[in-house]
C-alpha cells in the first residue's frame, strides 16, 4: 500500500529539518550557525538514516548556514556522500516552492534527500501523505522539530509525478546525538 496511484520504481523522499540552531547577536538569519546541540544532532541524524537502510541518492539543500552544517555532519556519517544541490530556493521556502525542486530531480534518483525549514518542510510531508505507518502523521503533526527526519515512499517513472496525497509517510524519527559524558540531550 505505498502509492494508491503510479507506476515505476518505488521512490523515497526523506525530508530533514536543520539541527538546532543558534542566534547570535546580529547575525542576519540566513547566516545562523548550528548551536552546539544542533552539532551534536546532526552527526546522529546521518547515522539514523544510515541504519534505516535511507542513504540518498542525492541531496537539494537550503543554502543558510545551518542547513548546509547540518548536511556536512549529516553525510560525514557515511562511506562515500551522495551528489549535493545547493538550492536557495528552498530557504524559508512554501511547500509549492519545495516540491517544484523534487519535481526538477532527475529520474535516476530514487531516494531524495531534502534538507530545509520549518514550516514549510511540516507542511509538505503533510501535503504528500496520503497516509501514514502507524501514528507517523500525527507525530508530524504534533510536532516537526529540529533534525526531524520523514520518509515518503510511492511509486512513480519521474519526480514530477510526485502530488499531494500520493505518498505513503513510512517513518518519523527525531535522532539526538549525546553531550560528553552524559545522555542525549531533549
Amino acid at each position: 500500500m505505498i502509492a494508491r496511484t503510479g507506476a515505476g520504481p518505488l521512490r523515497r523522499l526523506v525530508v530533514l529539518r536543520h539541527a538546532k540552531s543558534a542566534w547570535p547577536v546580529g547575525v542576519p538569519d540566513h547566516e545562523r550557525p548550528l548551536a552546539p546541540r544542533g552539532r551534536r544532532d546532526a552527526p546522529a541524524a546521518g547515522r539514523a538514516l544510515a541504519e534505516a537502510d535511507c542513504l540518498p541518492d542525492l541531496a537539494l539543500c537550503s543554502t543558510a548556514v545551518r542547513a548546509l552544517q547540518t548536511w556536512e555532519l549529516a553525510s560525514a556519517q557515511w562511506g562515500t556522500p551522495p551528489p549535493v544541490r545547493r538550492d536557495a530556493r528552498l530557504y524559508a521556502a512554501e511547500p509549492v516552492d519545495l516540491l517544484e525542486a523534487v519535481h526538477e530531480v532527475s529520474p535516476e534518483v530514487e531516494t531524495l534527500l531534502l534538507i530545509g525549514h520549518n514550516p514549510g518542510l511540516e507542511e509538505l510531508v503533510l501535503t504528500l501523505a496520503g497516509d501514514g505507518l502507524d501514528d507517523t502523521l500525527d507525530e508530524v503533526r504534533t510536532k516537526f522539530p529540529t533534525s526531524a527526519i520523514a520518509v515518503l515512499a510511492w511509486r512513480g517513472t519521474t519526480w514530477r509525478t510526485l502530488a499531494p496525497g500520493m505518498a505513503l509517510l513510512t517513518s518519523m524519527i527525531v535522532p539526538r546525538g549525546r553531550k560528553k559524558g552524559g545522555g542525549a540531550e531533549r
